[in-house]
């Protein structure tokens, strides 16, 4: 028997995150555009254009809004890394007092709490992580990646955007519509089935609940799109 014990993945770092989601959110806001603006029985070339602008300033959106979230948030756990160096550094008696009280607290007898306190004092990096771990709840070494953050949202929002998009350079009205239907379909269930392996979660669940929310946000776009084309008409 094997004493590797279980590897865990890391998704820590922002990317695996901001794909998952990107892809789903390219998919729903897309094909609600799409079908919104087909419902106003408009020409194929426009919304091709339409899908397109959907495409191009979502994924933007998208990738900007996360570089600045995750920037954001990564130059907070720098100050507080930070601070927590400093403070190890002139109060050196102080963490470590603090460090025993932390593991008292986790029901380590005293002379082992001590014990560990002064042999992760005695390391200046050891120290600096154990705090951050511990009292911030900061992993140093993984705080994000705005760059890998940013880029896997605009990549995968772009994937997900441009499936309902593609029945639409060669295909028109209703012929349009029902394929992009299908294919928004197919392209749901399949993210939901992604995300089912990725969390853990009811497959089958996961999928039916990323099918349902698709399609409600495309049936009510359609819906507001044919009417506002009726009225036009």
């Amino acid at each position: 028997m094997s004493d590797m014990g279980v590897r865990h993945r890391d998704i820590t770092g922002g990317g695996a995150r901001a794909a998952v989601f990107g892809v789903s959110d390219g998919l729903v806001s897309n094909v609600a555009l799409i079908l919104g603006v087909a419902g106003a029985h408009p020409s194929a070339p426009f919304v091709r254009v339409a899908g397109l602008a959907g495409l191009i300033g979502g994924a933007l959106s998208m990738a900007l809004g996360e570089y600045v979230s995750m920037k954001a948030q990564r130059e907070l756990f720098e100050k507080e890394i930070a601070l927590e160096a400093h403070e190890i550094k002139t109060r050196p008696d102080f963490e470590r007092r603090e460090l025993v009280q932390l593991y008292r607290r986790k029901g380590v007898p005293k002379e082992l709490a001590e014990d560990f306190a002064e042999h992760i004092m005695g390391d200046p990096e050891l120290a600096l992580n154990t705090h951050a771990r511990e009292e911030l709840g900061i992993d140093p070494s993984s705080i994000g990646s705005p760059i890998q953050a940013s880029s896997a949202s605009f990549v995968s929002f772009g994937i997900g955007a441009i499936v309902p998009l593609m029945p639409w350079f060669f295909a028109t009205g209703t012929t349009g519509v029902l394929l992009t239907i299908v294919l928004a379909f197919i392209s749901a269930a399949s993210i939901g089935a992604l995300l089912a392996v990725f969390t853990g979660r009811s497959l089958f669940k996961t999928m039916v609940r990323q099918v349902l929310l698709s399609g409600i946000a495309a049936g009510i776009t359609y819906l507001l799109g044919h009417l506002v084309g009726l009225e036009g008409g």
